[in-house]
């Protein structure tokens, strides 16, 4: 089973950018990936998720300010955040897919569905003060 390492999370001012990036560790196949974030006393939300192959989903709040990527021979997943807003903060959470995906899960991954995620990281920090 792949573990997942986020990092990169940081206080900054509206306007800035920050760069998150995670690592997966360990043998097993990983597909879609994607990150989520959960502000406190809400639930947690999908981003941004991409493929192996590089096609990629945005949440609306975010399109247009963060690009999600991926380098597949380092396994890590990126999150360039710019243009950041106060309620952009949240704990930031790397997940992924780990081995064979059926259809419908794909699918559920696609469109950034909780459940459809089998690993997940411990979260890293974003702050943005106004």
């Amino acid at each position: 089973q792949a573990q997942l390492q986020e990092s990169g999370g940081e206080s900054v001012q509206a306007g800035g950018s920050l760069r998150l990036s995670c690592v997966a560790s360990g043998d097993s196949i990983v597909n879609y990936m994607a990150w989520f974030r959960q502000a406190p006393g809400k639930q947690r939300e999908g981003v941004a998720g991409i493929e192996s192959g590089g096609n990629d989903t945005y949440a609306d709040s975010v399109k247009g300010r963060f690009t999600i990527s991926r380098d597949s021979a380092k396994n890590t997943l990126y999150l360039e955040m710019d243009s950041l807003k106060p309620e952009d903060t949240a704990m930031y959470y790397c997940a992924a897919v780990i081995g064979r995906a059926s259809m419908q899960t794909m699918r559920a991954a696609r469109a950034l569905r909780i459940y459809a995620f089998n690993s997940w990281g411990q979260g890293t920090q974003v702050t943005v003060s106004a």
